[in-house]
């Protein structure tokens, strides 16, 4: 096992919640602002935003989204925006209003990883600062409402918020399934469940900061959870979400 800054900073990734009352320096922001300016980027066609939220009102709105009540409380509120809207304008403006691949899932997936891609990027490098920080799938509990909030335009999908600040919390390491159930050689190979009962064993020693009363459940109980269930679940609403922003609108 090779060390060196970076690895170990990675290795040691947790998630924090809960942040001092301590903002970033514009030197920090600028600097993270920059390394998500130069994530790879599909094609060359850079169709990522961000959008700082310091307005007290649109993060309340973010923290009810989430249902989250560390969202907004302290830190740096970050959301990163698949953005296909900036090419359509240049595109207009050069006399070109052929929207039809801008429409089609492929694009909107590629600009989705462009996005998610700068989000890992810009947490990386907090962290090596000693910062921490969150990533917040939350914010597509209602799509609708953080569009509406940060007068997002068609051709545009809030895919995840960063939350980042100075650490007030030390939480365990949470572990992960091993490396032999997810690196396979060629070809995919299935895995034993049953083989999962020592990392069960491992993952039920887990206290998550959100709850610090009891241990979180097994990782196979999670999976057998509601989460994967058939019932109707909060975010249902995404795929409409998309096709009133004009994307994905060939599925």
């Amino acid at each position: 096992m090779i060390h060196n800054f970076t690895i170990d900073h990675q290795l040691n990734h947790r998630t924090i919640r809960k942040f001092k009352d301590q903002p970033l320096t514009d030197e920090q922001l600028t600097t993270l602002f920059e390394v998500a300016r130069q994530t790879a980027s599909s094609e060359f066609l850079q169709q990522m935003t961000i959008i700082r939220v310091t307005d007290p009102q649109k993060r309340a709105v973010i923290r009810a989204v989430s249902t989250q009540p560390y969202v907004g409380a302290a830190g740096e509120l970050l959301m990163f925006i698949t953005d296909l809207h900036r090419n359509e304008l240049i595109r207009h403006h050069q006399g070109n209003f052929d929207d039809r691949r801008i429409e089609k899932t492929e694009m909107f997936l590629q600009a989705y990883e462009d996005t998610v891609l700068a989000v890992q990027n810009v947490l990386i490098a907090a962290e090596s600062m000693g910062l921490g920080g969150v990533i917040l799938g939350s914010i597509q509990n209602e799509p609708a409402k953080i569009i509406n909030t940060l007068h997002l335009p068609k051709h545009t999908f809030p895919t995840l918020g960063l939350q980042l600040g100075v650490p007030d919390q030390e939480p365990q390491l949470k572990p992960r399934l091993p490396l032999n159930k997810i690196v396979f050689e060629n070809e995919y190979q299935d895995i034993d469940p049953a083989s999962l009962k020592d990392y069960d064993q491992i993952v039920n020693t887990y206290y998550d900061l959100r709850d610090t009363s009891r241990r979180i459940d097994t990782f196979t109980d999670q999976v057998n959870g509601a989460k994967l269930n058939g019932t109707p679940q909060v975010r249902d609403q995404i795929a409409q979400a998309l096709h009133d922003q004009k994307l994905c609108l060939d599925l």
